[in-house]
């Protein structure tokens, strides 16, 4: 499937376009193809863009001075990912992300964002609604890692990204729950 299509589709699950707006909201996005472990953030830069994952799977991390990872979210396909702060704020990045497979997205300054809003006010209902989505799934994540058992975590994890578990290692999704690799077999294996 041509990744355009699947952009398409994305959007037409939350708003009806044209063919032809659909074209003109083509020529905001900046289609892009980065390789496995290829650094597309990293702390301390500026943000740029945001992304739509078309096709592979990337995650979203904070490495502390003590080297340890923390997990933040991963996007597959059909997942938006960037460092919100910073690309809303032109701050600098608070957390890395880079790319656990070989992974094409759509990438998308503010300023063009803004613009094809303005443009086009489907799309601001769009985003809108995208991010009331993802403050939502966020708000669980915080809720689900405050107030809930490390089972109870995995199987939000699960829930949330049913076909991860075959595309990550283990030390990864412990570090996403916030467990260690020990706990993570414990319950794997309950």
């Amino acid at each position: 499937m041509r990744l355009e299509i699947k952009l398409r589709y994305h959007i037409e699950q939350t708003i009806t376009l044209t063919d032809d707006e659909f074209e003109h909201v083509l020529l905001y996005f900046k289609p892009k193809v980065f390789k496995k472990h290829h650094l597309i953030i990293q702390q301390g830069d500026d943000v740029r863009e945001e992304y739509f994952v078309a096709k592979g799977l990337m995650k979203a991390a904070q490495i502390t001075h003590e080297g340890k990872e923390h997990i933040m979210h991963f996007a597959m396909e059909n997942w938006w990912i960037t460092d919100s702060e910073a690309f809303h704020n032109s701050t600098k990045a608070s957390m890395s992300i880079d790319c656990l497979e070989d992974t094409s997205v759509f990438a998308l300054t503010l300023e063009n964002k803004e613009r094809m809003c303005r443009d086009l006010q489907k799309m601001e209902y769009f985003f809108r609604k995208k991010t009331t989505a993802g403050y939502i799934a966020l708000q669980r994540r915080i809720m689900c890692l405050i107030s809930s058992k490390a089972s109870d975590r995995y199987h939000y994890l699960l829930e949330q990204y049913p076909d991860l578990i075959q595309r990550i290692p283990k030390t990864m999704i412990a570090s996403y729950l916030g467990v260690s690799r020990e706990t993570l077999s414990r319950l794997l294996h309950a």
